[in-house]
């Protein structure tokens, strides 16, 4: 792929880029991936003479986040897709964010011609430098082959840092382009109209609705007929966020209301009463009978932000208990009296930090196991280690650097600490040969969260005989804290340990210090911020706020606990960003009280379906969506090579009255089925009994259609197992208990380079006659679950040996009964 770069314009070949084997571990065989090189969010989706297009974000140098521009891939029947060359690209002074296509067949712009319309992308400017997001065009008068930006760029400049994504469409009562914008940090859509792309008039804002606890991105609105009803319509606004998901980390978020033309009015009033209980405790005037340690509490509660506090939100009458006392660097806890479970659930209110807590973490500053110190980093030099690149400087920092926050954890005066001059600089530093002499490596480590295996990491290795035989990482945090590595194996090897930063982007920086050998591996600290229920001396359930000065509802579940005696434990030891919690109103209830985040309504609940747009001008007056398969919590780590990310497979939406409200529905679209190959797997009639079995080979497969119908017995649990092997499998089950389609992945295979993948992820959805029906797309590294009549929707990202292709049937706690389960084999755009 070539592309050459103007001023004014972007000149790019119109062959197409040869489309890439499938037999890379990994690479899915129906969903769109790249050739090659890093993508994430799908723009300017637009239907042009026969061919959908899809754009998307695209760094066409490497295989992490960097130099964004528009990558570009076309198809007939959103299944076959060929890719194209780089469309936008970057250029010395911008990046080319996420936006929008439309074909102006008006001329409205005057890019075009009557015979030959424009097809005008609408994206985000974002300087390389920092600074201001705006709104800037680029025009193609050949099927979106050829791109040229508008000279008169920015079209919309508020001024402000945090503005992108915007999503136009025609507007056909007012005869006018409509823009929905996002205010990323306002937590705010923004509209605007146009009559000719380029001079827009403010209109109105939504939000801050629903979900707030991350930044606002990628919004789309449009009408959907209700339950097929030409004469019932109703608008739906689509808001990703991140992070703050229902399932951790990113996802998007649905609204339901109403278009005047002007103004999005959303369905409801948003208010929330929690089931009604017995207070335990709503911190009016005083701390009562419970007890405090440390200085975080103060010897009251809080009636407001205490000093140096953003604004406080969410509380409960007047008071509320804060460990802000003194900031984010004091530290305690706040305890109640015992108290007999009498109740099934306890709900309060919780904010503050998100730092959860740590059952292997020991509370205070512990003196780590005493041992052979390799390196302190003390005196103002590195001594015998070596420094090359630029991240490391000439001598170890002495603590925070310029535009970083608030560094802590370290031991002495000295560190490592490679944000020297920012995120930018990369390097490495390398210990002398050593020889390992104790059964343990300790150290303290901070910072990035990028694996050493990534393409681009922030990690520290134990290297033997030129082999990485140990890593770890930081948690995206400034805080310090103790790892350790078992090195028993390698006793009496020659080893080297290096720190290693070659990361560009957000978090790309370590921090190391006080590298031992010791005889007892050193325990981490306790950095939680989290309300924590302790039954016989053990955490049983816990908490935390989400990042967030606005106090939201939480509830533990005490049935296994009832008749027995219960404390609650708030706990602050954590010093740095973030590091306070804040509760309200403990109550004991026969319900669980529903978060902001439950009570949103999710186009997914899994955690990797991010930034979904739709195409406006679909044929036959359909409306497609499709959405970015990652999570931002660790979109850059994931294992795949030369390519990183994948599209989901298009969905047809609609809106359908379910439960008597009306819910975003969602069906793969129907071209799929094209590629169904030779003879389906059919089971009918079948009871599974506790425990698993095989379905045998002629069920196997790593890229299946699978759609079941089970009836509901007296079994807890029940459903499927996928992409099974040796100590593999990825569950997607139906929890009778809580009436709830999940899928786990805590066994799906490769789920070491980032903590926060391993997960169970879960959807509301009720049994209809006593009945589950869902349908499952599993390609090589991903699965798509469809429950119910589609209101009911997971994707999830998983990454198994390639021998693992089992499928299985089980059943948790009794019986159920597989009705009809038809196993089809896939077949591929790509073979």
């Amino acid at each position: 792929m070539t592309a050459v770069l103007t001023a004014a314009a972007l000149v790019a070949s119109t062959s197409p880029v040869v489309a890439a084997p499938a037999t890379e571990t990994y690479r899915p065989q129906f969903h769109f991936t790249p050739e090659r090189n890093w993508m994430n969010d799908p723009n300017g989706l637009v239907y042009h003479k026969g061919e959908y297009h899809l754009f998307y974000q695209h760094n066409p140098n490497g295989n992490s986040w960097g130099d964004m521009s528009w990558g570009h891939a076309v198809s007939r029947d959103l299944v076959h897709w060929q890719e194209l060359p780089v469309a936008i690209s970057h250029d010395d002074t911008e990046m080319v964010f996420s936006g929008s296509a439309v074909v102006d067949h008006a001329n409205t712009s005057g890019f075009g011609t009557p015979d030959e319309p424009a097809m005008v992308a609408v994206y985000t400017s974002a300087p390389k430098t920092g600074g201001k997001q705006a709104q800037s065009l680029a025009y193609s008068t050949d099927r979106g082959r050829t791109w040229t930006k508008y000279a008169g760029n920015p079209v919309l400049d508020i001024g402000s840092a945090e503005f992108r994504d915007p999503k136009v469409q025609w507007y056909a009562p007012t005869k006018s382009w409509l823009m929905a914008v996002a205010l990323a940090t306002e937590r705010k859509i923004r509209f605007y109209s146009s009559k000719d792309l380029k001079s827009w008039t403010e209109l109105s804002d939504f939000g801050p609705a629903g979900a707030v606890g991350g930044v606002w991105e990628c919004p789309d609105l449009f009408p959907l007929q209700v339950d097929g009803d030409p004469g019932k319509t109703k608008w739906v606004l689509v808001v990703s966020i991140n992070p703050g998901g229902i399932a951790g980390g990113s996802a998007a978020q649905y609204f339901v209301g109403d278009f005047d033309g002007t103004r999005f009015t959303a369905d409801g009033n948003g208010s929330y009463t929690p089931p009604a209980g017995v207070v335990v405790e709503d911190f009016e005037s005083a701390y009562g009978s419970w007890t405090t340690t440390g200085a975080a509490f103060g010897d009251a509660p809080a009636t407001g932000p205490l000093p140096g506090q953003l604004p406080v939100g969410g509380i409960e009458g007047t008071g509320y208990a804060s460990s802000f006392h003194g900031g984010d660097s004091s530290i305690g806890t706040l305890t109640s009296p015992p108290f007999t479970v009498d109740k099934r659930y306890l709900n309060f209110k919780v904010g503050g930090g998100r730092h959860p807590h740590d059952p292997a973490a020991v509370t205070g500053d512990a003196p780590p196991p005493a041992g052979e110190v390799l390196a302190d980093f003390e005196g103002g030099t590195y001594g015998t280690w070596t420094a090359t690149g630029e991240a490391f400087g000439a001598t170890p920092a002495t603590g925070t650097l310029p535009g970083q926050l608030p560094v802590s954890g370290w031991q002495g005066d000295g560190l490592v600490n490679t944000f020297l001059r920012g995120d930018a600089t990369v390097g490495t530093l390398t210990s002398p040969e050593f020889t390992l002499t104790a059964p343990y490596v300790n150290f303290l480590i901070g910072g990035g969260n990028h694996p050493s295996d990534s393409e681009a990491p922030t990690a520290v290795r134990l290297v033997v005989d030129g082999e990485v035989v140990r890593s770890a990482t930081g948690k995206d945090s400034e805080a310090l804290n103790w790892a350790s590595w078992d090195v028993r194996d390698l006793a009496g090897r020659k080893a080297r340990f290096e720190v290693v930063d070659e990361h560009t982007g957000g978090w790309g920086h370590i921090l190391v210090d006080q590298v031992m050998l010791a005889d007892a591996p050193a325990k981490p600290r306790s950095t939680e911020t989290s309300v924590n229920l302790v039954v016989d001396g053990k955490v049983v359930q816990t908490a935390t706020g989400a990042d967030s000065e606005t106090l939201d509802w939480a509830s533990f579940d005490l049935r296994e606990h009832l008749g027995k005696q219960a404390r609650i434990s708030v706990v602050d030891m954590n010093t740095a960003g973030w590091g306070h919690v804040m509760v309200d109103r403990f109550t004991l209830a026969d319900a669980p009280a529903k978060s902001t985040v439950e009570r949103a309504d999710w186009v997914d609940h899994g955690k990797d379906y991010y930034a979904p747009v739709s195409w406006a001008n679909a044929p036959d007056g359909r409306r497609y969506m499709i959405g970015w398969m990652n999570n931002w919590q660790y979109a850059g780590n994931t294992p795949t090579s030369p390519w990183r990310s994948a599209q989901s497979v298009p969905r047809q939406v609609g809106l359908r009255t379910i439960g008597g409200e009306v819910k975003l529905v969602q069906e793969p679209v129907r071209a799929l089925d094209r590629l169904h190959r030779g003879s389906p797997f059919f089971l009918r009639d079948s009871t599974i009994r506790e425990g698993s079995r095989s379905l045998g080979r002629h069920a196997e497969g790593q890229a299946l259609d699978v759609e079941a119908t089970f009836s509901l017995r007296d079994a807890e649990r029940f459903g499927l197992k996928v992409l099974s092997g040796p100590g593999q499998e990825t569950v997607i089950g139906y929890d009778t208990t809580t009436g709830e389609l999940y899928v786990d992945r805590t066994r799906s295979g490769r789920t070491d380079f980032s903590p926060d993948f391993p997960a169970v992820q879960r959807s509301p959805l009720a049994a209809v006659n006593g009945k589950v029906t869902l349908r499952a797309l599993v390609d090589w590294s991903s699965v798509e679950v469809f429950g119910g009549a589609g209101e009911a929707v997971i994707t999830s990202q998983v990454f198994p040996d390639p021998t693992s292709d089992g499928v299985e049937v089980f059943a948790e706690g009794g019986k159920a009964r597989i009705d009809r389960l038809t196993i089809r084999d896939m077949g591929t755009y790509r073979r």
